[in-house]
């Protein structure tokens, strides 16, 4: 599944192509995504000028002189830049096209992505009311962690991937996150020190900018805007290795499931 890094990489991609941009037309092949892509607005967006494209957790939002288009890639999807021309691919469902020739292109083999138009102010779409705050905020800190995990006996792997609590920490990093804190993923969140949440803010933040600076992670088959896949899993410490021996004290690295994901660690170096 595309995490923050993902989304915030394609998010960058698409950003110089389409800001200022005039949409021309919405092309929809397969309406029957997470929720059925319809409504007056699929005629009414063009004309619409793209004046931001930005992110909140892993949706992609397109602010326009017309609404907002909110955009999620679901377990499998893609926003490619394309020619408008080039035939489109199986499971290419949507190309929302722009001036100037350029195209995204929405590829979502799974379906389980949307696509949304939103005329109020799109934080306050249900979708986006409830989230945490960004991990790479300013406010996102270990006394941040530490008040919200105060009494909470829930492992800290599922603490900090519920997105009530912070967002955009998915499996993959919140794996890796864990390692480069030293702490073992089925610790309750209650029971770690300020030192510790400390050190786990500073974690999550350096791995989520590490993978956004290398192009996210290409696990199956995610792409970036210009379909290049992302370099992080070359640099993955515990995610997907299990068996192998850990990069920093050689010891064997163990594997199970935890609130039914896949859970990596380090026996030697997290406790």
């Amino acid at each position: 599944m595309p995490e923050l890094p993902e989304v915030e990489t394609t998010c960058r991609g698409i950003r110089p192509h389409i800001i200022g941009q005039t949409l021309e037309k919405l092309i929809i092949r397969e309406s029957r995504l997470r929720w059925p892509v319809s409504g007056d607005w699929i005629e009414t967006m063009p004309g619409a000028r793209v004046d931001r494209v930005w992110r909140r957790g892993k949706y992609i939002l397109l602010d326009t002189t017309r609404g907002c288009l909110l955009l999620h890639l679901g377990m499998s999807g893609s926003l490619r830049l394309t020619d408008p021309a080039a035939p489109p691919r199986k499971h290419d469902h949507i190309d929302v096209r722009f001036s100037g020739g350029v195209c995204l292109r929405f590829h979502d083999p799974r379906r389980f992505g949307c696509l949304l138009q939103v005329e109020a102010d799109p934080e306050q779409h249900p979708l986006l009311a409830g989230l945490g705050p960004e991990p790479l905020a300013e406010h996102f800190d270990g006394a941040y962690l530490a008040a919200k995990a105060a009494g909470r006996t829930t492992a800290i792997k599922r603490f900090i991937m519920d997105s009530r609590q912070v967002v955009g920490v998915g499996n993959i990093y919140a794996n890796e996150a864990l390692f480069g804190a030293a702490l073992l993923p089925g610790r309750p969140a209650g029971s770690l020190t300020r030192a510790e949440h400390d050190r786990l803010a500073g974690s999550i933040r350096q791995v989520l900018t590490a993978a956004i600076a290398q192009g996210g992670t290409t696990l199956r088959d995610f792409v970036n805007a210009t379909g290049t896949p992302g370099y992080f899993s070359q640099t993955l410490m515990v995610y997907d290795r299990a068996g192998q021996p850990c990069r920093l004290c050689g010891q064997a690295l163990q594997s199970g499931r935890l609130g039914q994901r896949a859970t990596y660690w380090c026996p030697g170096c997290q406790v």
